[in-house]
Parts: C-alpha cells; sequence; structure tokens
C-alpha cells in the first residue's frame, strides 16, 4: 500500500461489504454496492489499475435461525438468494471482476489459512468462557440465538453486538438478562473452551494504522474511542455446525466475522486466477508476495466499521498481509423522511424499482451524488424526480440531444473544425475537477464533474446560437464541434456513474473504442458521422410521482395492518402481570442534592424516524423549550413513527452525549416498561418547563 496520489503503480481493490444471503435486496443495500461500483470505474478512469469484488456472506447465525425456522438447511437457504444477488446486480450496472461466496472452497481454504498464520504468531489462544445455554433444550446459543441486555450501554441487545444500543461487538458471555431466541427460555451460562484472537495486543499498531487510514472521517474516528477505552480480545469461534470448522476442531466453527472479511481476498484470488497473474496479481495486492501490497480501498455500512477498522486490519497485520488504504463508510438510508424498514415495508426494493420500467443508471445517479458518502440520504419518489428532470434530463440530456440533433442535421454528425481552446480548458478543468474528487474517494464530486460540464456546453450553446449563424459556414461549424467535443467528455467523466447511459452517448457519437475502458484522455477522442440521435432520458411527470407515492403508502399500511393483527394475536396470549412480574424497588437510595441534578424537562416529539439497520432504535428531534435536541430512543417497534410526533414527552436533558449505532443521542426520553410507554404530562406544560 502507499499513500501516493492515484494512480499508482501498485494494483487496487475496491470491496464493498458482504451482503448476508438470507434475503431480498433494496436501495439501502444498493446505495453501497453502486457507490463501490462508481468508485472502481473512477479510479479506472485515471488510470489505476484497479479490481471490485465481493461475494455473499454464507455464513452465521441469521443464516441458521431463518433456516431453522422454515425447516430447511442453512445451505438450502442461503444458496437461490446468492445466485439471485448474482442476477440483480448486474441489472444496476454494478459489474463486480469476481462475486463468490464465503462458503465455497477458495475461501475455506484461505480462512484455514489465515487460522493456522494467526496460531503460528501467537495471536490465537484457548480460554474457558461462559457461553449462553438453553437448560431446557440442553444447547448452546451463539450469538443471535440469545438474546439479552448490553452491558455498555444497558440496551436490548443481541449475543454477538448492541444492535440497538451503543453498536459494540459482544463477546459470548458478555450479555446480561439472556434469553434463548429458540424457546424463549431464561438461558444459563455454561464454560466452554473456545479459541481466542489476542487483538488487544495490536492496539499501538492499530493506533498508527488508523492514522494513515484514508477515507470518511467517521470511519477513521469511531475505532478510536473502542481502542482508548481498551481492546477486548475477540472470540473467534462457536458452537455451530454452519460455518468453517477451526482446524482440526471438530465441535467448533470460526465466526463469521472470520471468513467474511477473508471472502475479499478470496474474490481477488479467484479473478487473479481467472485473468492470469500477468494482469492481476491478487498476491501483490495482499502482500502475500513479501511486498508492501497494493492499494486496497473497503466501502461498507458505517454499523460495521469496527470489524474494518479494527478486526480485520488486525487480522491482516498479524499474519503479514497488506493493510488497507482507505475505509469509506456510507451513512443510512431513509425513505420520505423515515427510517427504512422492511417489517413494515417502507422500503423501495431492487426488484419493485426495475418492475416499474425507470432505468437503473437513474437510481445510480441518485444514490451517489445525492449526498457524500457518510452523510444519510433520504429518497422520495419527489426528490427523485427532481434529481432526473433537473439534471439528467434538462441538463445532460438536454445538451448532448440538442447538440448531436443540430450536428446531424446540418453536418451529417460532426463538422470540419477544431476544437477552440477555450473549450478545451473547460474540459480539461471538468477532468481535473474529476480526478481531485476521486483522490478524496468523492464519487458525488466526480459526478458533478460531469453534470456542470454539461451545464458549461447548456451556456455555451445558448450564448453563441449556432440557428443564428449561417448554415454551413465556419463559425456554426466551430460552435458545433466544440459542442459535440463537450459532449464527448460528459460521457467519459459520467460512465462511473451512469455507465449504460454513457454508453449510449458514446455510440450515438460514434467514438472508437470502448467508453467503459477509457480513460479520462478520451475526453479529447474524436465523435464520427452519425445520424439524428434519440432522446436520452425521460422526464418524470407528476401523475407518476403520485401513483408511486400511493403504491408505497398502500404496502405500508398492508405491513402495518398484517403486523397489528400478530400484535393482537400475541397480546391475546399473554398473561396479565402480575406483582411477581414487577421488578423489585432499589435498596439504594440517593439524596436530594442528587435528585436536584438531574434536569428533568418538559419536550415536544418534532420528527420521528427509525434508524435503518437497528430494529428498535429511533431518531428523534425533540423541542425542550430552550433548543431542540436530537435524542435516539428504542421506540422503532413499539410505536408509530408518525403518530408519535407532536407527543408531549420528559426528557433528561443532562444526560451525558453518546452515540448509538452510529447515530449522536443528545439526552434521554423517558418511557415505562418494555412496551416504553411514553412519560408525557397531564396538562399543556410547554416544552422548557422544569419537571420538580
Amino acid at each position: 500500500m502507499s499513500h501516493e496520489s492515484f494512480p499508482t503503480d501498485r494494483p487496487a481493490v475496491v470491496t464493498c461489504g458482504l451482503p448476508y444471503a438470507n434475503g431480498d435486496l433494496h436501495i439501502g443495500h444498493l446505495r453501497g454496492y453502486t457507490a463501490a461500483d462508481a468508485l472502481n470505474r473512477s479510479l479506472g478512469k485515471i488510470g489505476q489499475q484497479t479490481a471490485y469484488v465481493c461475494g455473499s456472506d454464507m455464513h452465521g447465525t441469521p443464516i441458521a435461525v431463518e433456516s431453522a425456522k422454515r425447516g430447511i438447511s442453512p445451505e438450502e437457504l442461503a444458496m437461490p438468494v446468492h445466485e439471485k444477488y448474482q442476477e440483480t446486480f448486474p441489472k444496476f450496472n454494478v459489474e463486480f471482476d469476481n462475486y463468490g461466496r464465503t462458503n465455497d472452497e477458495t475461501n475455506t481454504e484461505l480462512t484455514r489459512e489465515f487460522v493456522e498464520e494467526l496460531e503460528e504468531a501467537g495471536y490465537v489462544y484457548e480460554d474457558e468462557i461462559l457461553v449462553a445455554w438453553d437448560p431446557e433444550e440442553d444447547q448452546p446459543l451463539p450469538d443471535r440465538y440469545v438474546e439479552g441486555t448490553c452491558p455498555y450501554c444497558g440496551e436490548q441487545a443481541r449475543g454477538d453486538e448492541c444492535d440497538e444500543g451503543c453498536g459494540r461487538h459482544l463477546e459470548p458471555g458478555e450479555i446480561e438478562n439472556p434469553v434463548s431466541t429458540l424457546t424463549g427460555n431464561a438461558a444459563e451460562y455454561r464454560e466452554r473452551e473456545h479459541k481466542y484472537f489476542a487483538v488487544s495486543e495490536l492496539a499501538d499498531y492499530l493506533t498508527e494504522f488508523l492514522d494513515r487510514l484514508e477515507g470518511t472521517s467517521n470511519a477513521q474516528n469511531q475505532p478510536r474511542e473502542w481502542i482508548e477505552e481498551g481492546l477486548q480480545d475477540w472470540c473467534i469461534t462457536r458452537d455451530l455446525d454452519w460455518g468453517i470448522d477451526y482446524p482440526e476442531e471438530e465441535d467448533l466453527v470460526l465466526y463469521v466475522w472470520i471468513d467474511a472479511p477473508i471472502e475479499y481476498v478470496s474474490s481477488t484470488k479467484q479473478y487473479s486466477e481467472r485473468v492470469g497473474k500477468a494482469e492481476y496479481d491478487w498476491e501483490e495486492v495482499w502482500g502475500r508476495d513479501g511486498g508492501d501490497g497494493g492499494e486496497i480501498v473497503h466501502v461498507i455500512g458505517r454499523d460495521i466499521i469496527q470489524h474494518h477498522t479494527i478486526f480485520w486490519p488486525g487480522m491482516l497485520h498479524a499474519t503479514d498481509h497488506a493493510e488497507p488504504r482507505a475505509v469509506c463508510a456510507t451513512g443510512f438510508v431513509t425513505i420520505d423522511g423515515k427510517g427504512l424498514s422492511t417489517s413494515r415495508n417502507r422500503a423501495i426494493w431492487a426488484d419493485e424499482y426495475l418492475d416499474e420500467g425507470f432505468h437503473p443508471d437513474l437510481l445510480r445517479y441518485y444514490l451517489t451524488t445525492m449526498g457524500g458518502f457518510q452523510q444519510d440520504l433520504d429518497f422520495t419518489w419527489e426528490r427523485f424526480q427532481e434529481r432526473v428532470n433537473g439534471e439528467l434530463v434538462g441538463t445532460v440530456g438536454n445538451f448532448v440531444y440538442r447538440s448531436m440533433l443540430f450536428a446531424a442535421r446540418n453536418f451529417g454528425g460532426t463538422p470540419d473544425a477544431e476544437v477552440s481552446d477555450d473549450v478545451q480548458e473547460h474540459i480539461d478543468a471538468a477532468v481535473g475537477q474529476f480526478r481531485d474528487a476521486v483522490q478524496e474517494y468523492d464519487v458525488r464530486g466526480a459526478g458533478d464533474a460531469a453534470v456542470e460540464l454539461a451545464q458549461f456546453g447548456n451556456e455555451y450553446i445558448q450564448q453563441h446560437e449556432p440557428w443564428q449563424l449561417e448554415d454551413g459556414s465556419d463559425e456554426q461549424a466551430q460552435v458545433i464541434r466544440d459542442c459535440l467535443q463537450i459532449a464527448v467528455a460528459v460521457a467519459v467523466l459520467l460512465e462511473p456513474i451512469c455507465p449504460e447511459k454513457a454508453e449510449t452517448v458514446w455510440a450515438q457519437l460514434d467514438v472508437d473504442g470502448d467508453v467503459h475502458a477509457a480513460e479520462d484522455d478520451a475526453v479529447h477522442a474524436e465523435p464520427g458521422a452519425f445520424e439524428e440521435p434519440d432522446e436520452l432520458f425521460e422526464k418524470i411527470e407528476d401523475d407518476r410521482v403520485d401513483e408511486l407515492d400511493a403504491a408505497l403508502e398502500e404496502k405500508i399500511a398492508e405491513a402495518a395492518a398484517e403486523n397489528a393483527d400478530e400484535a393482537e394475536t400475541e397480546d391475546e396470549a399473554d398473561e396479565t402481570m402480575d406483582a411477581s412480574d414487577i421488578e423489585p424497588l432499589a435498596d439504594e437510595r440517593i439524596d436530594f442534592e442528587t435528585f436536584e441534578s438531574l434536569d428533568i424537562r418538559v419536550g415536544r416529539i418534532e420528527s420521528a424516524e427509525g434508524i435503518e439497520g437497528a430494529d428498535k432504535l429511533s431518531r428523534l428531534e425533540v423541542d425542550i423549550g430552550a433548543e431542540t435536541r436530537q435524542i435516539v430512543a428504542g421506540l422503532k417497534q413499539l410505536h408509530d413513527m408518525d403518530e408519535i410526533e407532536g407527543k408531549t414527552v420528559i426528557v433528561l436533558a443532562n444526560l451525558e452525549q453518546a452515540e448509538l449505532f452510529g447515530v449522536e443521542s443528545n439526552g434521554m426520553v423517558l418511557a415505562a416498561g418494555e412496551q416504553a410507554d411514553l412519560l408525557t404530562t397531564h396538562g399543556d406544560a410547554e416544552p422548557g418547563t422544569k419537571v420538580l
């Protein structure tokens, strides 16, 4: 790895977080895969040798749990999903150089090699640990087979991570008040021997690594807190039948977060073996040839930052592999300002989008240029319409079509004229803007370079008015020749974001070569002879948006009705709480001075939305009089987000700030019981009123 400006003389690899092979893809998933694809294409445009690899995450308890519910084997569940992913990604012009799976032979062998190298380097040890156990079923409960309370923040958590609270990785035996997800039985802890990765010994190295790491600031800064608090060693085995067996251990499999990132290496190896090491050398990329390695760039969701900036680079370093150059963590995707929720069907599914007849490049453009990598992105059909109609139809499509139409009708294609110096300078400036954006892993900026060049083209043609010049004159030919060269450059620079539409422009302009393989110096390629073009983009009408909004609301309402029916059935089965169910009063008392230190205020919820990737957490904007606070609360599954907007609540205002699931929380909304019955006031106390 180097930190030289791209392109370097070392091969690069771009990866995206592996999708679990247990469900369909929606636009929340597609944001990462399209962004990584655009980044990989952009690197290639500036001359960087690169490959884009990924694969399906076939192991882990989510797949094991779901397959058990359906009465089928984990492989029977995962393989059809893996094959569906292989079919779906190309439909969105996501072009992996290799797409593998974690349970194939290559990854199984490489994973065992990694573990053996970790052992030889002295980073693996065995220890007796407490493992959650279902006493009635007499079986261990790894990871998502157990739920309980996070020991760090007190939120409801899964056995391997606090997904609803602080986002921490949890080791076996850490979760408090454990309950079996298989039977609902209270679990107990029993001692079992398991293998540990001594990542705590790498704290100094990881601190230095984060100083070197490029990418998004959240990926650089968030892990520092975990290192400063003290790294805990990482249990890397599980009591499961589904997974890669630990070498020479019959009753243990490797934790999924061992073999999942190794798939990046495996997939790169498979690509190298397919094309030949002379074209792309996977060992050079990952430093297995004794060198410093290539340019490794990971694009991930921000909920797995810890795995990619602590555990994975620790594994690489301990086994003498190259370290990542950059980690780019994307923000979450919301739908119309509310959290994306698969259970409520508040989602735009990949197949659903395509069934509506929209071109995939329109969604790619929206997802990659609506915001920066780490910003949360809100999808609405209205905003989608605005971006498509304004920038793609009104700017890019309008410029290309009018330039080519005039050229075809008046010159039969490209006029015999030289491109003017002023236009050459604008094109070169756009290339410079594009290159600067790529250096910063800024796919939005890369897309802006193309659109802004098209905007310049619109202004240029409007200013020079070729229709007012003498037909066939040198002056008219000069203007049109300039416009066509701008169109060529727009196609080159837009290709990483809208590859299929760029290919259309390239073909219509009759330019030699392949726009996908073309580097950015192809902005100077000459267009040829051509006939009248077709419109590049189609405008989205208002009534179409109304139909899409109505369809989305209808399916959300249907899902809500189904969930309500399920909840009613569950309520009927529940017994009434009696005194024995109530938690006993605390024996320890606080003094009045301590109570007075609590700043408890009346607040009003101004907005509420679920946090993507967290089953129960919601992000609230709460007016507490003097200011509006962002507060994270565990209300997502217990309250309708629309209904609690405007509700008066009680807020602990001077609670220490915290980051829960990557979202800053500045206060606590008080609620009672497991159903989070929100505390409120009897009268109409105004926001900011102090509770005494």
